[in-house]
């Protein structure tokens, strides 16, 4: 009997090799390459998508908005950029137990009150997904629910349903029979992906994955996954935490890097509309060592409290930041004593961004090196400041973006002063917010002196 012929193939880009390498030829990566079974080509599985197309003039082709179907959670929605679109694919990560299937079954639920809808679930029983939706107190759920993993069992049954909507929980139990590997591999999970896809663009069903993440927090499977899809969510949250984070990473539909806010209740998720609240902590009085930051997630101004804490080192000071990034702690430390005379050399400095938020943007230096100078002198910062901008290593206050609409929303929340560079001073006044424009760092420090 002839013995199976092997290839490797890379988990992160798709590339195949008849022997193992330890560096990808195409991508790359080190040690992706994964053993499975070569698979023999089957003819004419894409005979459906080779229609000729004619060639059209961009401007003559004829292009409309897209209808967008709100699902009832207004902070998937807003992630989503409106609502789900008709043929859309979405694929959706997160680690095991964070609420994914709870969060799609409750979307599944409100939409299907309008149009008809379909679960598929490949990793429980249907006796399960109906016991969740008690638990969730979806009594009268018209959901319909399947309990199937093979691919064209799946493609008959969304034929004969026609569902507007369809999950399907997850791609990596989902096996085609035209492939001899097993299901989750490389392999399975591009086809699968693949012919879904297909599926809904030619019925006009909007199909949402859910997918696996490793132990680093990517989504399982190739890369290659991401390519094929319309939408790529992230479920992000702190399993000690009952707030919960969906953030696009790609949308064809609308903004990217957009956030949606979760807390994790009894009855399921409920949407968060307020969440500046989380990542604000409340002292009875200002505090040596805590500045707050106006920051974008997205479209979305948030405010996050920042907080440092300076003591006395020994021969070697520690620089160690939670929530911010390590290199820039450095970087601004060094500009505070070549520009306004702050040294640290001999300090230990700790940087925290209060409600386990992660700052990304360079607009929280201002913040940053605010709450150091505070910690440092030990003299709090007045109630009701906030201040943002992002400083070089000349020493300047560059501008951030779309800072009205960062001081618009910190003056909604009652803060009465704020210090921004001086390129984003609004045209016209705030009412309740004293604004304090700044150019370079020095002025900022002797700013928050006299104040």
């Amino acid at each position: 009997m002839a013995k199976d012929k092997s290839i490797y193939t890379c988990t992160e880009c798709g590339a195949t090799s008849p022997k193992w390498l330890g560096k990808c030829p195409g991508c790359g990566a080190w040690n992706t390459l994964t053993e499975s079974v070569a698979e023999a080509p089957s003819r004419n599985r894409y005979q459906s998508l080779a229609a000729p197309q004619p060639v059209a003039t961009l401007s003559e082709i004829e292009a409309t908005d897209v209808d967008r179907q709100p699902t009832g959670l207004d902070e998937l929605d807003r992630v989503l950029g409106g609502g789900i679109v008709a043929g859309g694919v979405v694929l959706i990560g997160g680690d095991p137990g964070i609420g994914k299937s709870t969060l799609l079954l409750q979307a599944l639920d409100a939409l299907s009150k309008s149009m008809r809808t379909l679960y598929v679930t490949g990793e429980e029983s249907g006796a399960q997904v109906a016991l969740r939706s008690r638990r969730l107190g979806l009594d009268g759920s018209r959901v319909r629910v399947v309990a199937e993993i093979q691919l064209e069992k799946i493609a008959a049954t969304i034929t004969a349903e026609q569902p507007a909507v369809c999950v399907i929980d997850s791609i990596q139990t989902v096996y085609s029979d035209q492939l001899t590997s097993a299901p989750g591999s490389v392999a399975q999970v591009r086809e699968c992906a693949a012919q879904l896809t297909r599926i809904a663009k030619s019925t006009g069903t909007a199909i949402v994955l859910v997918g696996h993440v490793t132990k680093e927090g990517a989504l399982a499977g190739p890369r290659v996954l991401e390519h094929i899809v319309d939408t790529v969510l992230y479920f992000e949250g702190d399993t000690h935490s009952s707030f919960r984070l969906v953030r696009a990473i790609k949308n064809r539909f609308g903004a990217v890097n957009e956030i949606g806010v979760f807390a994790m209740t009894e009855k399921g998720l409920k949407g968060v509309a307020n969440p500046s609240a989380i990542f604000l902590s409340t002292h009875g009085d200002p505090v040596p060592g805590s500045c707050v930051l106006v920051t974008l997630e997205g479209t979305r101004p948030l405010l996050v409290e920042v907080q440092a804490l300076v003591d006395s080192g020994g021969p070697s000071p520690r620089r160690l930041s939670v929530g911010l990034d390590r290199d820039r702690l450095a970087m601004m430390l060094a500009v505070m004593h070549r520009h306004a005379g702050i040294a640290c050399m001999d300090q230990d400095v700790f940087v925290n961004a209060v409600g386990g938020v992660r700052i990304s943007e360079p607009a929280g230096d201002l913040a940053v090196m605010l709450a150091i100078q505070s910690s440092l002198r030990g003299k709090p910062l007045p109630r009701g400041f906030i201040a943002f901008g992002e400083v070089g290593l000349a020493g300047e206050v560059r501008p951030a973006p779309r800072g009205q609409e960062r001081l618009k929303e910190a003056a909604k929340l009652g803060f009465s002063v704020a210090v921004v560079p001086k390129a984003n001073v609004p045209k016209k006044p705030i009412e309740g917010l004293v604004i304090h424009p700044v150019e370079r760092i020095e002025q900022a420090i002797d700013l928050m002196r006299s104040l």
